[in-house]
């Protein structure tokens, strides 16, 4: 079966999986997304698929077909990355498909856990995503920081970056935001300077609070606090 069979039977099996409420919901969800370029699968079905498919020769070439036509795909793709065990041949595949992930729940969706066991060198990837121009790459790379890097990894170094990220798009600053909040949660001594003195700009400084007051990892004492530092 050649590439452009593959794709139109994987569309056809996408669409037989279809749910037309959902695909309405979540289509308001993401407005940088042509509606009719959702079909409209939810994730864990969309996993589920995934997982076997994944075992097929044909995953493979599904994995050569850039740009894909409908959110799912994209999705699938994501989900077919995962699988890949090789750090090197992950990578490989990832770098190839950032550039065309154009929302926020693609580029979330992404864990590409087989790094966990590269983070020493993986975190030059991380450094050099959240320098580029495209929106879902520095989302992408702040993501990973926040996902691998605030725990026994952490260093002080990572925040700063974060920090000295300078973007007038709202999901790259939405991710900024995020990171200091969760941040906040997992290392709250050495991340409350960053808001105390006011490092952020004003709407990720405050997001970031809203945020964390939001989250159940923070204790009632320290979000009390944490309001009185919203910048008004």
């Amino acid at each position: 079966m050649n590439q452009k069979n593959i794709v139109k039977d994987i569309q056809a099996k996408l669409f037989e999986l279809q749910d037309i409420k959902y695909r309405d919901f979540h289509a308001k969800l993401m407005p940088t997304v042509n509606k009719e370029k959702i079909i409209g699968v939810r994730i864990p079905v969309l996993r589920s698929f995934a997982k076997e498919f994944g075992k097929t020769k044909e995953a493979r070439l599904f994995l050569q077909v850039l740009p894909h036509s409908y959110y799912e795909e994209n999705n699938l793709h994501g989900l077919l990355l995962e699988q890949i065990k090789d750090y090197e041949k992950c990578l490989q595949e990832l770098e190839r498909f950032l550039p065309f992930i154009d929302n926020w729940a693609t580029c979330d969706l992404l864990a590409v856990r087989t790094v966990k066991k590269h983070l020493d060198v993986f975190i030059a990837e991380v450094y050099r995503w959240i320098q580029s121009q495209h929106t879902y790459t520095i989302r992408f790379g702040i993501g990973m920081l926040m996902r691998y890097y605030l725990d026994e990894n952490f260093q002080m170094e990572y925040p700063e970056k974060v920090m000295q990220i300078c973007s007038k798009e709202y999901y790259v600053n939405m991710m900024r935001a995020w990171y200091f909040a969760t941040a906040l949660a997992k290392q709250y001594e050495n991340i409350l300077p960053f808001i105390e003195e006011k490092k952020l700009d004003v709407w990720t400084h405050n997001k970031t609070i809203q945020k964390a007051i939001e989250s159940y990892r923070i204790t009632p004492e320290q979000k009390m606090y944490l309001r009185t530092l919203k910048i008004k």
